[in-house]
């Protein structure tokens, strides 16, 4: 098992996970595990994903001992807090700009004195149990991780501020989304783009942050995994299942047509 997000967090080598979009089976945790994938990301923001959808995925994740984290759909506090407080070991906020808005965002999801999230013990989050609050609100403090998505060009000018923020756990690019607010979009190879990236790459590394992107090839994560970022999620369940779907079915019919 790969303990907590937490546990990842404070280790430099690179972890491998998995997008969760669509499939939000009984048996989905087991069976990223069993692949070797050490995290989920969890959509909300593009999946259509309820709260109670959510809530049982990450159960589905916790029965498989594999650490889970949610992207909400925007900075609400009632969307990161309700998050957290369904049992999400990861907060992921979308389009983070400033040091303002990443501080905030920490702040949301942590209980005083790190923050101001609106305290209900003895639920999903901490698994149903009893305990001193004091002891009980720091050890949910520590356990929870926060990663802004750098996603905008306000977001890569102010990288090295927002990297800096106390509560920040993870920087995550935000590749496509970046590359539509820079003005080139899809524009992976463009020298503007790649220049931010190591820009945002180079923010992490200074402030003893982890950095993390989706990747859709092997190489691609090879890559990228070389360049310095350290959480790899390697593709979406939809993509992947379309992918090897697709190049199966074509294969078969390749292979019949001449035969018939």
């Amino acid at each position: 098992m790969a303990g907590t997000l937490r546990d990842l967090v404070t280790r430099r080598e690179p972890k491998l996970g998995h997008a969760v979009f669509e499939f939000a089976t009984p048996g989905i945790g087991h069976v990223l595990a069993a692949t070797g994938a050490e995290f989920m990301f969890l959509d909300m923001e593009h999946s259509g994903f309820s709260f109670e959808t959510v809530k049982s995925v990450v159960r589905y994740a916790q029965a498989a001992g594999l650490p889970t984290f949610v992207r909400v759909p925007g900075r609400d506090y009632q969307l990161m807090a309700r998050a957290a407080d369904i049992g999400a070991e990861g907060i992921m906020v979308p389009m983070v700009s400033s040091a303002e808005e990443a501080a905030e965002c920490a702040r949301h999801i942590r209980y005083t004195p790190r923050g101001h999230r609106g305290v209900g013990l003895a639920l999903a989050h901490d698994d149903y149990r009893d305990g001193p609050v004091l002891s009980k609100l720091a050890a949910l403090n520590n356990r929870m991780v926060f990663i802004p998505l750098i996603e905008t060009a306000a977001g890569v000018e102010n990288v090295d501020e927002i990297a800096a923020v106390e509560g920040v756990d993870v920087l995550w690019m935000g590749h496509f989304d970046l590359t539509c607010s820079m003005g080139i979009p899809g524009q992976f190879d463009h020298p503007h783009f790649n220049a931010a990236v190591d820009r945002v790459v180079a923010a992490a590394k200074r402030n003893g942050k982890g950095m993390g992107r989706l990747v859709t090839s092997v190489e691609e994560g090879v890559r990228e995994g070389s360049r310095g970022f350290d959480w790899l999620c390697y593709g979406g369940d939809v993509w992947l299942l379309q992918g090897a779907l697709r190049q199966g079915i074509d294969g078969i019919r390749a292979g019949l047509g001449g035969a018939l």
